[in-house]
């Protein structure tokens, strides 16, 4: 059997032991970023990180763990992690010290508001999630990970080469033929439980369908009485547009000349007369027809005018 090199590259050589077969997982210090940007973040603490490499692609942050546990506590498990696309969740435990003592130094500095008082609204509904079990979520082969030791003295050991494979721990979760069969029997649920979560749907649906109703009734203007039988009377804008109908509360132009005031109608907008081709043949044949009309009447009138004004001596 040939001998495995304990180092390959500047990576420790992790010989993992499966039941049936063999993995190789490749191992080094965690090297911070050049860039001052990157280093700003914090979020893989130098000396207590150790990036791996050719991860397999079923495992599980609780397996690692466990893989690990002999060296040191592992805090922290991050698998094909980059640090230029950090998100705020994965800040260092200083960067949080410092915040929380930033928000406390807030909260005292400022004047507290005064609460309002709170209006009791129905509880909406809420939907019966499907079942979902917890399965392991499989990646590329060949994919890396960070584990984030609570000391450097947990890093140093795990650099270490071992001496034998290391065997890798079972979990309660599925793998293998048995995880898709999992999958598949996740994918289809019981009828009672697709039934209840449609129920439970359709039930919220119609909660939201009938708060937003009400709303719309508000706006409106339209009368918004509740289960007692109370007609809702409230006033809005600078000196009272009733909503909620019904009921009305008066105006201050009602209460100074008593005029109800209301905004004037407007005129209905007028159709177009030559809106269609055939209307605009029309329009033009009349004008026309009118032209003509009018000419021979003309002709006619002049006519009388000259036999009028003609000179007759006998």
């Amino acid at each position: 059997m040939p001998v495995l090199p304990k180092r390959l590259s500047g990576f420790t050589v992790i010989p993992i032991a499966y039941p049936s077969s063999s993995h190789f997982i490749y191992a080094r210090a965690h090297t911070p970023p050049k860039s001052k940007t990157l280093k700003s973040k914090n979020v893989l603490p130098e000396g207590r990180t150790l990036f791996l490499v050719n991860v397999p692609p079923d495992a599980t942050e609780h397996e690692l763990t466990l893989l690990f546990k002999d060296c040191g506590t592992v805090e922290r498990v991050l698998f094909d992690f980059n640090s230029a696309d950090a998100p705020e969740e994965y800040a260092s435990d200083s960067d949080e010290e410092m915040d929380e003592a930033a928000e406390e130094f807030d909260t005292e500095a400022r004047p507290r508001k005064k609460r309002k008082l709170q209006t009791s609204e129905p509880t909406p509904p809420k939907v019966i999630s499907l079942p979902s079990p917890s399965l392991r979520t499989l990646r590329k082969t060949g994919s890396c990970a960070h584990l984030i030791f609570l000391d450097s003295s947990s890093l140093a050991k795990a650099l270490s080469p071992p001496t034998s494979p290391k065997p890798w721990p079972s979990s309660e979760e599925p793998r293998g033929l048995s995880h898709y069969m999992a999958k598949y029997d996740n994918e289809r649920p019981p009828l009672d439980t697709i039934k209840a979560h449609a129920d439970s749907f359709m039930e919220c649906f119609e909660f939201d369908l009938s708060k937003s109703k009400q709303e719309a009734k508000y706006r409106k203007g339209e009368a918004i009485v509740d289960e007692d039988g109370f007609t809702l009377v409230t006033r809005g804008g600078a000196y009272g547009q009733t909503l909620g109908g019904g009921v009305g509360v008066a105006s201050k132009k009602f209460m100074l000349t008593g005029q109800i005031g209301g905004r004037k109608k407007k005129d209905k907008k007028k159709e177009k007369d030559a809106f269609y081709a055939f209307q605009k043949a029309e329009k033009q044949r009349k004008v026309i027809l009118d032209m003509k009309n009018n000419f021979e009447a003309d002709k006619q009138r002049i006519e009388k005018l000259k036999e009028s004004r003609r000179f007759k001596p006998y």
